[in-house]
C-alpha cells in the first residue's frame, strides 16, 4: 500500500551545497562561533595537559628522581649523552642522571644500548647537613658513590616516616604544586567549558530563532495553492522539529568536530614526543578503524532512511486516525484501523531494530579496538619501562591518551546520526524556502477607491486546463449588492479566491475601479475587502483579539463598537470575562451562530469597501439568522457586497443576482426578473421552495 505522506528519499548524509547554505545562518554570529573555537582550543589544551601532569608527577616526584647510567668512554653515543646532559660522575663508567632527562635523551640512545639501570635512587650530597644526618643514621641502607650517597627505591621503604618525609621533601612539595596546578586547570576548564557551552547554545538558539522567523515569514508570502497541496502537520514540522535538528548539528557536531580534530592531532603529537615507536604502533589500528567507520556510515545511512520513512508513515496515520476518530467510531471501523496501525507499527519496529543492530555492532567493535590499543600500550610500553626506553609516567600518560583518542570515535555513531538528520531537515527546509512566493502586485494603490468590480472573459483552472471558470464576465457597480448562485461546482467560491488574488487567473482580467488587480499592491488590495466564510476560523486568545486580529489600527473601543453594531454584544456580555473571555482552539466553546456574529464584527471593524459573504448564514439557526439579517442591512449600506448563497430566500433583496452553471454566467438580473424568465434560477428556487415546504409540513 502506498501512502502519500511517506517521506521523500533523503539526500546524501553530507551535502556540501546544503552545508554552505546552512553556514550562511552562522555568518551573523561568526564572532561568537570564532570565540567558541578559541575556547575549545583552550579546553583541548587543558584536557591534553592533565595526563602530562600525571606523567610529570610520577616521573619527577612519585618515583625517585635519579637513575644510574653506564656510559662507555669509547662509545660515540655515550659521549653525545655526556656532552648534552653532563650527568654526575660516580665511578668507573657509571653516571647519575636525573630521570626527567630521559625525555630529552633520544630513544635510540636508550633502546640500543640499554644503559640505564632499572633501579631508581635518591641522592644525598655531603654538603646538605640535614640530609647527611639521615645518611649517618641509616648507613646500611645507603651506598656511597664518590661524594654522593644513594638510596634505592627498595631501601627507601625501610626508613622511618620522619626520615622518609625529610628526604623526599622536595618531591612532596613538587607534588603539592602539581596538585594545585591540576585543580587550577580543572577549575579553568570548568569556567571555559561553561562559557563555551553558553556561547554555543546562545548562538544556536539565535540561529533557530532566525530560521523560524524566516520560515514563518516565507509561509506568509506563499500562495494559497501551496497550502492546498501541503498538509499543515508537515509545515509545522519544518518550523519546529527540522529547525531543532539543525540546531543540534550546530551545537553537537559542527563546533565539536573541530575539538575532535584538535584533540586527535594533539594526542598524536604528544604520543610521538613521548615515544615515537609506540605512537606509530597506535596507527596500526587506523586502517581497521577507517574500515569499520566506512561500513557503519554506509549501512547506518540506509537504515536511517528506511526508519525515517516508516516513522513518518506511522505519525501521519496516527494523526489522521485521531483527527477522524469520530468517523471511525460512527462507522464501527475500530478493528480495521487497529489492524492497519498494527501493520505500520510493525514496519516501524523492524526498521528501528535494523538501525539499532548496526549501532549495536559498531559500538562494541570500537570498544574492542580501544581495548586492543590499551593492550598494545601495556605490552610494548611495559617492555619499554623495563628496558629504560620509556618512563612509567609516560606509560600511564599513554594509557590516558589512548582512552581520549577513542572517545571521539565512539561518539561518531551519535554525531553521524545527528548529521544525517540535520542534512535531511535542511533539504526539506530549503525546498520550502525555495518555493516561489506569491506575486505581490506592481505596487499601485488607488487614492480614491470606490469598489467597482469587473470580470472580463476570465478563465481559471486549479490544475492544467480543467477549467472551473470559462470566459466569465460581469460588472458590479460601487455600493451594489450582488448575489452569486448556482449548483455545487459551478465556481461560486472560486470567484472569491480570484477577487482576493489567492489564485491568479490564466486568461482574462479582473478589474477594481478599472484597474487590473495584478497592478495593485497586494496588501492594499486585500485591505479593501473583508470575507465572512461559512466555516469561521477563530484563533486562540480572547474575544476582542479575534475581532481586532491584533491589528494596531483597530482600537478596543472600535472593536466593541463593531460587536454592538452586529448585535454580538448580546452573547459576549453574558460571558464570564466579556470581551476578554478566553477563546479556545477554533472557538470550540462557542456556537456556530456566535462564531458567525464574531466574523461579522471582525468585518465591520476593518471597515472594508467590498464585503464578501460566502454561505455566511448557511449553518445557523433562524433566531441568529434574524439577528444577522438585521445587522446586514446596516453593514452593507454604502459598500459593494458579493454574497454567495444556496438558500435563495436570503438574497431576494439583492440588486443583482448572477447565476452560474459549469463556470459560465448563464443568467443575471433581480430576483423577480429571474423568476419571470423561467430559467435555471427559477428551477433552483422552485425546487428549494418545494423542499422547504415539505420540511415544514413534516414538522
Amino acid at each position: 500500500m502506498n501512502y502519500h505522506w511517506e517521506e521523500e528519499k533523503l539526500g546524501a548524509a553530507y551535502d556540501s551545497a546544503l552545508m554552505r547554505r546552512l553556514l550562511t545562518y552562522v555568518r551573523p554570529y561568526r564572532k561568537l562561533f570564532a570565540l567558541c573555537l578559541v575556547l575549545i582550543l583552550f579546553i583541548t589544551a587543558f584536557e591534553l595537559a592533565m595526563p602530562y601532569i600525571t606523567k610529570i608527577a610520577i616521573d619527577r616526584f612519585i618515583l625517585l628522581p635519579h637513575g644510574i647510567v653506564r656510559l662507555p668512554d669509547a662509545d660515540p653515543l655515550a659521549q653525545n649523552v655526556l656532552d648534552r646532559h653532563r650527568p654526575l660522575y660516580l665511578e668507573g663508567d657509571q653516571y647519575l642522571i636525573d630521570v626527567t632527562a630521559l625525555d630529552q635523551i633520544t630513544r635510540t640512545e636508550l633502546e640500543t644500548k640499554r644503559w640505564l639501570d632499572r633501579e631508581r635512587y635518591a641522592l644525598v650530597e655531603e654538603r646538605d647537613p640535614k640530609l647527611y644526618e639521615i645518611v649517618q643514621r641509616n648507613l646500611a641502607l645507603f651506598k656511597q658513590r664518590g661524594a654522593a650517597w644513594l638510596i634505592s627505591q627498595t631501601n627507601l621503604r625501610k626508613l622511618s616516616l620522619t626520615d622518609l618525609l625529610a628526604l623526599r621533601a622536595p618531591q612532596i612539595e613538587g607534588l603539592h604544586l602539581l596538585a594545585i596546578l591540576f585543580v587550577a586547570i580543572l577549575l579553568l576548564r570548568l569556567l571555559v567549558s561553561f562559557a563555551q557551552v553558553y556561547i554555543l547554545q546562545l548562538s544556536g538558539q539565535r540561529i533557530m530563532k532566525d530560521m523560524r522567523m524566516q520560515i514563518f515569514e516565507h509561509l506568509m508570502r506563499l500562495p494559497t495553492k501551496f497550502f492546498d497541496k501541503n498538509p499543515v502537520g508537515r509545515l509545522v514540522t519544518r518550523a519546529s522539529n527540522d529547525v531543532s535538528a539543525i540546531n543540534e548539528m550546530y551545537a553537537s557536531v559542527l563546533v565539536y568536530l573541530f575539538k575532535d580534530i584538535f584533540l586527535v592531532i594533539g594526542i598524536f603529537g604528544i604520543m610521538l614526543q613521548l615515544n615515537w615507536r609506540l605512537g606509530l604502533l597506535m596507527l596500526v589500528l587506523a586502517p581497521l578503524i577507517a574500515y569499520a567507520t566506512w561500513e557503519f556510515r554506509k549501512r547506518a545511512r540506509d537504515a536511517y532512511r528506511d526508519f525515517r520513512r516508516k516513522l513518518a508513515k506511522l505519525n501521519a496515520y496516527l494523526q489522521e486516525s485521531l483527527s477522524g476518530m469520530r468517523i471511525i467510531q460512527i462507522f464501527a471501523q475500530e478493528r480495521r484501523s487497529y489492524e492497519t496501525f498494527h501493520s505500520i507499527n510493525q514496519e516501524e519496529y523492524e526498521a528501528n531494530m535494523r538501525q539499532l543492530m548496526i549501532f549495536a555492532v559498531f559500538q562494541p567493535i570500537i570498544h574492542l579496538m580501544s581495548a586492543l590499543a590499551v593492550g598494545l600500550v601495556i605490552w610494548y610500553g611495559g617492555w619499554g619501562v623495563i628496558d629504560g626506553g620509556l618512563t612509567l609516567g609516560a606509560l600511564v600518560a599513554f594509557l590516558s591518551y589512548v582512552e581520549m583518542l577513542f572517545a571521539p570515535i565512539r561518539d561518531l555513531a551519535e554525531k553521524y546520526n545527528i548529521l544525517q538528520g540535520a542534512m535531511a531537515s535542511a533539504e526539506r527546509i530549503f525546498l520550502l524556502l525555495d518555493e516561489k512566493p506569491e506575486d505581490r502586485g506592481r505596487g499601485r494603490a488607488l487614492s480614491d477607491f470606490r469598489g467597482a468590480v469587473e470580470f472580463r472573459n476570465v478563465w481559471f483552472a486549479y490544475q492544467n486546463e480543467d477549467w472551473v471558470l470559462r470566459g466569465l464576465s460581469f460588472r458590479i457597480e460601487p455600493g451594489e449588492r450582488v448575489a452569486i448562485v448556482g449548483p455545487t461546482g459551478s465556481g461560486k467560491t472560486t470567484i472569491i479566491g480570484l477577487l482576493a488574488r489567492l489564485y491568479d487567473i490564466q486568461k482574462g482580467q479582473i478589474l477594481l475601479d478599472g484597474t487590473d488587480i495584478r497592478e495593485l499592491d497586494l496588501q492594499f488590495l486585500r485591505s479593501q475587502m473583508a470575507v465572512v466564510l461559512q466555516d469561521v476560523f477563530l484563533f486562540s486568545g480572547d474575544i476582542l483579539g479575534n475581532i481586532r486580529l491584533q491589528s494596531d489600527g483597530i482600537s478596543r473601543e472600535r472593536a466593541i463598537e463593531a460587536a454592538k453594531f452586529v448585535q454580538a454584544d448580546r452573547f459576549i456580555e453574558r460571558l464570564s470575562n466579556g470581551y476578554d473571555a478566553e477563546v479556545q482552539e477554533r472557538g470550540a466553546t462557542l456556537s456556530v451562530g456566535q462564531r458567525q456574529l464574531l466574523a461579522f464584527a471582525r468585518a465591520v471593524a476593518f471597515d472594508p469597501k467590498i464585503l464578501i459573504l460566502d454561505e455566511a448564514t448557511a449553518n445557523i439557526d433562524s433566531q441568529t439568522e434574524s439577528l444577522i439579517q438585521e445587522s446586514l442591512e446596516k453593514i452593507l449600506r454604502g459598500r459593494t457586497s458579493v454574497t454567495i448563497a444556496h438558500r435563495l430566500s436570503t438574497i431576494r433583496e439583492s440588486d443583482k443576482i448572477l447565476v452560474l452553471h459549469k463556470g459560465q454566467l448563464i443568467e443575471q438580473g433581480t430576483h423577480q426578473e429571474l423568476l419571470e424568465r423561467k430559467g435555471l434560477y427559477h428551477a433552483l428556487y422552485t425546487l428549494q421552495f418545494a423542499e422547504e415546504e415539505a420540511t415544514q409540513m413534516k414538522s
